[in-house]
């Protein structure tokens, strides 16, 4: 998803997902890739030992909350091209 999907989803502000997922990546918990005018972020693929273990920890966690069937609904429905021409 690029950040502006993620900031519909999660109902923030742009400036807030941009750094959360700048301290992701850095982490190595998330990776990037320039999609045209987006950039693309996505789960690494090269996670560590802690990275993953955070991801698979984090899934058992979430798994059936309400709240992430919510936003899993919202990220169906976040299109960029009306999120970029809307902003």
């Amino acid at each position: 998803m690029c950040v502006c999907e993620l900031a519909f989803v999660l109902g923030i502000k742009q400036p807030s997902v941009s750094r959360h997922l700048k301290k992701m990546k850095d982490a190595g918990i998330v990776d990037s890739e320039q999609d045209g005018l987006w950039t693309q972020y996505f789960l690494s693929k090269k996670r560590n030992v802690v990275s993953t273990s955070f991801v698979r920890d984090l899934s058992a966690c979430l798994d059936g909350e309400a709240l992430i069937r919510k936003d899993a609904k919202m990220a169906h429905r976040a299109d960029r091209q009306d999120l970029y021409t809307a902003g």
